[in-house]
């Protein structure tokens, strides 16, 4: 009984000590095959940049074809890490030289391997996919890459917004017509920057988006209604100073300001009471910047009302800069005041407070 007790023990263990020896084998086998992997993409990707550096640099004259370069080119491995490598190359050139890395992109027709990628699962292989096309201006896939517009992962569609704006300007924003989901300022930002200009009468879509349900899409509207300084819709702009969202009222502060309308503190200034307190402080904000003088009256009531210390510091700042300074100096030396006004005074006066 000892002797088959003795004999199992021995058996488990020769057992775990395959086990171990094949883990460590495995192990090393992997490590092998990473580090020979992360050799051949050195390799590989010097190859590449010699090609990319002849094309750029010598771009009016007739390179020879590199015969290692051709071999390799039929590797589809190689052939998306070529890709990969003309799509980070391309933000870094313009002019002639980006028309080249184009010219390659076509040669050696590596939109064979981004369309492929739009045939995949993976959220992120689309989304390379969609990027690629779209960095190489490969307008013939505009209608597949549109497609994407509707998909649930949020790294394709805002792969696919940021292409159809890219391929078409202005008309690529369609898509915000029936946009539900959140626009993020990240992808506000690239949409603005790849929009060169806005078509004449094109006020009746942009009013649309303004007045959207989805306030993502309502306050990327502003930003466009003051990048392109679009005066027309000024009157659609105040209505929104009566919408529910905050952040929206706040933006809009701002984009009436920036149209330069003659009229725009005081009627700001009308309107002040029956705002939140963060839209107030915006509007004290502006009319610091405006030099108006219209709106006096309202700035010294603040300071001396029962308000937040956030709405009294901005009016003092305020009547600062708007060359009231001799009454915030008198309001400072006042006996009957609080010491918190006067601290916010004799901040706003640029004095030590001790």
């Amino acid at each position: 009984m000892l002797i088959t007790s003795v004999h199992f023990l021995f058996l488990v263990f020769i057992v775990m000590l395959s086990l171990v020896m094949l883990l460590i084998i495995a192990v090393l086998i992997y490590n092998i095959f990473e580090y020979n992997q992360s050799l051949r993409m050195a390799s590989w990707t010097d190859v590449i940049n010699k090609k990319i550096s002849e094309v750029i640099v010598y771009w009016d004259e007739k390179v020879s074809d590199d015969s290692q370069f051709m071999a390799l080119s039929g590797n589809i491995s190689f052939r998306n890490l070529f890709l990969q490598k003309l799509v980070e190359s391309e933000k870094k050139f313009s002019g002639v030289a980006k028309d080249k890395l184009k010219d390659l992109f076509n040669e050696y027709n590596l939109k064979k391997e981004a369309l492929k990628k739009l045939n995949q699962k993976k959220p992120h292989l689309i989304a390379g996919g969609i990027t690629e096309l779209t960095v190489m201006e490969d307008s013939d896939s505009e209608e597949r890459i549109a497609s994407f517009l509707t998909h649930p992962s949020v790294q394709v569609y805002q792969e696919a917004q940021y292409a159809m704006v890219r391929f078409k300007g202005f008309e690529g924003l369609h898509f915000l017509d029936s946009f539900t989901s959140r626009i993020s300022e990240w992808q506000q930002l690239r949409l603005l920057l790849s929009i060169p200009s806005v078509p004449e009468n094109s006020e009746s879509a942009i009013e649309n988006w303004l007045n959207n349900y989805n306030d993502s899409v309502a306050i990327f509207t502003l930003k466009l209604i003051r990048k392109f300084q679009i005066l027309s819709l000024y009157p659609q702009v105040i209505q929104l100073l009566r919408h529910d969202s905050v952040s929206i009222r706040i933006k809009a502060v701002k984009v009436l300001m920036s149209l330069e309308n003659p009229d725009t503190v005081a009627y700001l200034g009308s309107i002040y009471d029956e705002q939140p307190e963060d839209v107030k402080i915006e509007i004290l904000l502006v009319t610091k910047v405006s030099k108006d003088q219209c709106c006096i009256d309202l700035l010294k009531r603040e300071l001396s009302a029962e308000v937040s210390s956030g709405i009294k510091v901005n009016a003092a700042q305020a009547l600062y800069e708007l060359g009231h300074q001799q009454y915030l100096s008198e309001l400072s030396q006042n006996e009957h005041a609080s010491e918190e006004l006067i601290q916010i005074v004799k901040y706003a006066l640029q004095e030590k407070v001790c």
